[in-house]
Protein backbone atom coordinates (compact mmCIF):
# COMPACT_ATOMS: atom_id res chain seq x y z
CA UNK A 1 0.00 0.00 0.00
CA UNK A 2 1.31 3.43 -0.96
CA UNK A 3 -0.43 6.14 1.09
CA UNK A 4 -0.52 9.49 -0.74
CA UNK A 5 -2.24 11.54 1.96
CA UNK A 6 -3.98 11.07 5.28
CA UNK A 7 -6.41 12.81 7.56
CA UNK A 8 -8.04 12.28 10.92
CA UNK A 9 -11.85 12.29 10.77
CA UNK A 10 -13.58 13.86 13.77
CA UNK A 11 -17.35 13.52 14.30
CA UNK A 12 -18.12 16.04 17.06
CA UNK A 13 -21.23 16.31 19.21
CA UNK A 14 -21.53 20.00 18.29
CA UNK A 15 -19.93 20.72 14.88
CA UNK A 16 -20.20 24.53 15.08
CA UNK A 17 -18.56 24.62 18.52
CA UNK A 18 -15.82 22.27 17.32
CA UNK A 19 -15.20 24.31 14.16
CA UNK A 20 -14.91 27.45 16.32
CA UNK A 21 -12.36 25.66 18.52
CA UNK A 22 -10.10 24.36 15.74
CA UNK A 23 -10.56 27.29 13.33
CA UNK A 24 -10.75 30.26 15.68
CA UNK A 25 -9.26 29.29 19.07
CA UNK A 26 -6.42 27.17 17.61
CA UNK A 27 -6.21 29.18 14.39
CA UNK A 28 -5.91 26.18 12.05
CA UNK A 29 -6.12 27.13 8.38
CA UNK A 30 -8.86 25.61 6.22
CA UNK A 31 -7.72 23.31 3.42
CA UNK A 32 -11.23 22.82 2.00
CA UNK A 33 -14.91 22.82 2.90
CA UNK A 34 -17.73 20.75 1.50
CA UNK A 35 -21.48 20.43 1.95
CA UNK A 36 -23.83 22.88 3.61
CA UNK A 37 -25.49 23.37 6.97
CA UNK A 38 -24.21 22.60 10.46
CA UNK A 39 -22.88 19.15 9.54
CA UNK A 40 -20.90 20.43 6.55
CA UNK A 41 -17.30 19.29 6.30
CA UNK A 42 -14.29 21.43 7.10
CA UNK A 43 -10.78 20.09 6.50
CA UNK A 44 -7.94 21.84 8.33
CA UNK A 45 -4.23 21.75 7.50
CA UNK A 46 -2.19 19.93 10.17
CA UNK A 47 1.38 20.24 8.97
CA UNK A 48 1.88 17.02 6.99
CA UNK A 49 -1.70 15.83 7.57
CA UNK A 50 -5.27 17.03 7.79
CA UNK A 51 -8.08 17.15 10.36
CA UNK A 52 -11.60 16.83 8.97
CA UNK A 53 -14.51 18.00 11.13
CA UNK A 54 -17.73 16.78 9.54
CA UNK A 55 -21.02 15.18 10.45
CA UNK A 56 -22.25 14.82 14.00
CA UNK A 57 -22.09 12.18 16.69
CA UNK A 58 -24.42 11.66 19.63
CA UNK A 59 -21.42 10.76 21.81
CA UNK A 60 -17.96 12.34 22.08
CA UNK A 61 -15.18 10.64 20.10
CA UNK A 62 -13.61 7.48 21.50
CA UNK A 63 -12.02 8.16 24.91
CA UNK A 64 -8.61 6.95 23.72
CA UNK A 65 -8.46 9.32 20.73
CA UNK A 66 -5.63 11.84 21.09
CA UNK A 67 -4.06 14.24 18.61
CA UNK A 68 -0.39 15.31 18.39
CA UNK A 69 0.41 18.79 17.08
CA UNK A 70 4.05 19.82 16.72
CA UNK A 71 4.81 23.52 17.18
CA UNK A 72 8.01 25.56 17.03
CA UNK A 73 7.58 27.09 20.51
CA UNK A 74 5.37 25.42 23.15
CA UNK A 75 5.64 28.36 25.59
CA UNK A 76 4.41 30.81 22.93
CA UNK A 77 1.62 28.38 21.96
CA UNK A 78 0.62 28.13 25.65
CA UNK A 79 0.29 31.92 25.94
CA UNK A 80 -1.65 32.19 22.68
CA UNK A 81 -4.04 29.32 23.47
CA UNK A 82 -4.66 30.35 27.08
CA UNK A 83 -5.47 33.89 25.88
CA UNK A 84 -7.94 32.39 23.37
CA UNK A 85 -9.73 30.55 26.20
CA UNK A 86 -8.56 27.06 25.23
CA UNK A 87 -8.73 24.50 28.05
CA UNK A 88 -5.11 23.86 29.03
CA UNK A 89 -4.93 20.54 30.87
CA UNK A 90 -1.21 20.93 31.54
CA UNK A 91 1.22 23.73 30.62
CA UNK A 92 4.44 22.95 28.73
CA UNK A 93 6.83 20.59 30.55
CA UNK A 94 10.10 19.12 29.32
CA UNK A 95 9.56 15.37 29.54
CA UNK A 96 12.24 12.80 30.47
CA UNK A 97 12.30 11.73 26.79
CA UNK A 98 13.34 15.26 25.81
CA UNK A 99 10.19 16.66 24.21
CA UNK A 100 8.41 19.72 25.57
CA UNK A 101 4.74 18.75 25.86
CA UNK A 102 1.60 20.68 26.72
CA UNK A 103 -1.85 19.11 26.87
CA UNK A 104 -5.09 20.83 25.84
CA UNK A 105 -8.63 19.56 25.18
CA UNK A 106 -11.16 20.29 22.48
CA UNK A 107 -14.84 20.94 23.32
CA UNK A 108 -15.66 17.18 23.33
CA UNK A 109 -12.69 16.43 25.60
CA UNK A 110 -10.40 15.09 22.86
CA UNK A 111 -6.92 15.41 24.35
CA UNK A 112 -4.35 17.19 22.19
CA UNK A 113 -0.63 17.01 22.87
CA UNK A 114 1.09 20.20 21.71
CA UNK A 115 4.75 19.28 21.26
CA UNK A 116 7.96 21.21 20.79
CA UNK A 117 10.89 19.16 19.52
CA UNK A 118 14.09 20.80 20.86
CA UNK A 119 16.92 21.36 18.37
CA UNK A 120 19.11 18.70 20.04
CA UNK A 121 16.41 16.01 20.21
CA UNK A 122 16.95 12.77 18.22
CA UNK A 123 13.79 13.50 16.22
CA UNK A 124 15.75 16.41 14.70
CA UNK A 125 19.34 15.31 15.01
CA UNK A 126 20.97 11.96 14.33
CA UNK A 127 24.76 11.78 14.61
CA UNK A 128 26.48 10.37 11.56
CA UNK A 129 23.66 11.09 9.14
Amino acid sequence: MHVLSSRTLLRPTDPERTRAFYGEALGLQIAREFGTGPERGTVYFLGGGFLEVSGRSERPPAPGLQLWFQVADAAAAHEELAAAGVTVLRPPVKEPWGLVEMWIADPDGVRICVVQVPDDHPLRYRPGI
